[in-house]
């Protein structure tokens, strides 16, 4: 299933990020958590860790001391950062290489690393698994779109037909039907492949056809075989997928949402959001909303799953940007507790959407981070605006002829 693809470099390019080590321990971290086996984890450690430190966007550019000490909050400065900067907090060495910082945890750094373990886990079995440490990063990430690429053009070969003994009716909708391919089914492989077919993404793409092994296919199959993962297909009354669905089964039992795909690996449907939403809270979910029901607007709430204009609780708002700050400004009616969280946290968010029915208060204390002039065609000061007032009016009672007489 395919994510956003970062911008990259065919190499490691010359950057320093302040917080590499890290970013190597959550690398590690994640690593053991998934149960990588030693290559894979020693990959990730040496050739993920190098690009996302040289060649990873976005990340934010440390120019002063200031900026350093922003990103580190209470941590102390190491000495070798202060010798980078002069008296002033500026950049002393304009020969050093660019210092940056790189949220570990940012759904795009997440979304890559699972990618690279998709291609990595797929190697296993073939000619490249002892070569591993001889790509680099750019490289794999190259043969993963080409190998997509070959996929695509593949999949108008063959055809294969739905097995029912391989599916479990796990929800009933108006009008689907979720249906979850068993793991202990002998068909699931060749389901996998019915799915994919239909839906034209990697995930029962087998190396071999005939055997249904190797590959993509392989990566996710051995996922369900052995617990790990959960997959589930949204279908029509003609048994037609729509929705793919993959879970993620912590050692605690707990499911997370990893992946919600329509056809082409592109975003579902708008017409089967409300289907999606029975289903992901019938299916019991932790609270991660993955990039994917993000990105069409479907979140986690304590509440259960809902469509972002549908969340209007004060605590659930909280909660919901306390995780993704950069959904507050798609919050149709954001409570003052949330403008007032999101001013502490990250300001620019808040002076972004003034006008849409934020607090006086918030717009007072943000008043810095907004240009004095127009919002919206009208005359503000300090950051609220006067309705109705002319920039002609505003100068002459600047300049002290709008007096009554």
């Amino acid at each position: 299933m395919e994510v956003d693809t970062p911008a990259r470099r065919p190499v490691y390019a010359a950057r320093n990020a302040l917080n590499a080590g890290q970013l190597k321990d959550g690398i590690v971290r994640r690593s053991l958590a998934r149960g990588d086996d030693e290559p894979v984890r020693d990959w990730l450690c040496n050739h993920f860790y190098r690009h996302l430190v040289g060649n990873f966007e976005p990340v934010r550019q440390l120019l002063t001391l200031d900026d350093a000490r922003t990103v580190l909050g209470a941590e102390p400065l190491p000495a070798w950062l202060l010798q980078r900067f002069d008296e002033t907090g500026q950049g002393d060495d304009q020969g050093a290489a660019p210092l940056v910082w790189i949220d570990p945890g940012q759904p795009r750094v997440l979304a890559l690393e699972a990618r690279l373990v998709e291609f990595l886990s797929s190697r296993q079995g073939t000619a490249l698994q002892g070569k591993l440490e001889r790509i680099n990063c750019p490289q794999a990430l190259q043969l993963w779109e080409q190998e997509h690429a070959r996929i695509q053009l593949r999949l108008g070969q063959g055809w294969r037909q739905s097995q029912p003994a391989a599916l479990r009716p796990a929800v009933s909708c108006a009008s689907h039907t979720l249906f979850e391919l068993r793991p202990d089914s002998a068909l699931l492989r060749a389901e996998m492949a019915f799915e994919s077919y239909v839906m034209r993404h990697c995930l029962g793409q087998f190396a071999n056809h005939q055997r249904l092994s190797g590959g993509y296919g392989q990566h996710y199959a051995e996922g369900v075989e052995h617990g790990r993962l959960r997959v589930f297909s949204l279908r029509d009354a003609q048994g037609q997928p729509h929705i793919t669905i993959s879970l993620i089964v912590r050692k605690d039992g707990a499911l997370t949402v990893d992946q919600v795909k329509g056809k082409q690996n592109r975003p579902p449907v708008a017409r089967y959001y409300q289907d999606l939403l029975q289903c992901l809270d019938a299916l019991g979910t932790d609270d991660h909303s993955p990039d994917d029901c993000i990105a069409i607007g479907i979140v986690r709430t304590p509440s259960g799953w809902r469509l972002l204009e549908a969340v209007s609780d004060a605590a659930d708002q909280t909660r919901l940007v306390a995780r993704y700050p950069q959904l507050f400004r798609r919050l149709q009616a954001p409570k003052p507790m949330v403008q007032w969280l999101v001013a502490a946290r990250q300001p620019e968010l808040v002076a972004q959407g003034q006008g849409q029915g934020q607090v006086g208060a918030v717009s007072y204390a943000t008043r810095h981070l907004s240009a004095q002039g127009a919002i919206d065609g009208h005359y503000s000061t300090e950051g609220i605006a006067w309705v109705g007032m002319s920039h002609e009016l505003a100068a002459q009672i600047k300049a002290g002829q709008g007096r009554d007489s």
